[in-house]
């Protein structure tokens, strides 16, 4: 190897790298549970009022109010939207939303928080972070 080369070499390992870098952060990453991507993109295109539950299967509390959050769901359909995502399948988004703590709630209006509980709450406490 020609000492006059050592340049082009350490320019082209660097390229290399770069390249490397990028490719790996353009490749797609695999989404959680069912749909979770989905389901917070539609949180920020909603023309209504989103409640997201943060859960896990394994979550004594989240077990108890699970139904409630499903029958509240039914019953605010068309005047609001109640999404269920799951921790344990969609860990980075939970970190992503600064969920420490399990059951979580966030309300969200025009794509931004506008409330947070922590734990077990209330059918009307989950009405009242919707605004309704």
């Amino acid at each position: 190897m020609n000492k006059g080369n050592i340049p082009l070499w350490i320019a082209g390992a660097v390229l290399l790298y770069i390249g490397w870098i990028a490719f790996d952060m353009l490749r797609p990453t695999s989404g959680g549970g069912v749909g979770s991507r989905t389901s917070i993109s539609a949180v920020r295109a909603a023309k209504v009022p989103v409640l997201v539950e943060f859960y896990a299967d394994w979550c004594g509390p989240c077990k108890v109010i699970g139904p409630m959050v499903e029958e509240l769901a039914k019953e605010l359909k068309g005047q609001a939207v109640v999404i269920r995502i799951n921790v344990d399948e969609d860990p980075s988004l939970s970190r992503e939303h600064g969920v420490r703590g399990i059951p979580t709630f966030i309300a969200f209006k025009s794509g931004r928080e506008t409330g947070r509980e922590v734990g077990g709450i209330p059918k009307e406490r989950m009405r009242q972070l919707l605004g309704l």
